[in-house]
């Protein structure tokens, strides 16, 4: 488990580096790049769960644990289903135009802009944000993780180029709960 606390925030890394080396011939999607990209996002993605179960179990009213934990949870599977999504229109794509028109056609779907893009996927960050804070309140992290995890969330709308640096504010953020030996869990109340 200690391994997510440092594989989730650099597969972003990893994603937000990759990203930037495929838009730097001007051509970025869909092709190899693009997936090998959305693809250590996805992973990155799915490495989240495992910091998010084990961060939200550190939290001791147990109300608050399911509350966060789960909104943070919800917020992660639509980020995943974005990474997911973008793979099989870039699989489907012919060229770049053919994938706009397919991420076009998508997202133009009653629901599916704020389910996969706009709205639930920011839970994730909300939530790990909140859980943060928590367990900065409760000196499970110190003072510092929560500034670094919304310095990271607050650059990313600016410009997606900043996906690298925000994984690595999240990663020396949780670097802390990677180094203790088993995030204990606290008895519920």
């Amino acid at each position: 488990m200690r391994f997510a606390f440092i594989a989730g925030p650099a597969l972003l890394i990893l994603y937000g580096l990759i990203r930037l080396a495929g838009q730097s011939d001007g051509v970025y999607g869909p092709g190899a790049d693009w997936q090998l990209a959305h693809l250590a996002g996805l992973l990155g993605m799915i490495a989240f769960i495992p910091v998010v179960l084990a961060m939200a179990r550190m939290i001791r009213n147990r109300a608050g644990r399911a509350l966060v934990g789960g909104i943070t949870l919800l917020g992660l599977a639509a980020s995943m289903v974005q990474f997911a999504v973008d793979m099989v229109e870039a699989a489907m794509a012919a060229d770049r135009a053919d994938l706009k028109h397919l991420q076009h056609e998508f997202s133009a779907l009653p629901g599916v802009e704020p389910l996969v893009y706009s709205v639930v996927p920011q839970l994730f960050f909300l939530g790990l944000i909140v859980l943060a804070v928590t367990l900065a309140a409760t000196r499970r992290l110190p003072w510092w993780s929560p500034v670094l995890i919304v310095a990271g969330v607050v650059m990313v709308p600016f410009t997606l180029d900043l996906i690298p640096v925000a994984g690595a504010l999240f990663l020396l953020a949780l670097l802390p709960l990677a180094r203790r030996p088993r995030p204990a869990a606290v008895p519920a109340t």
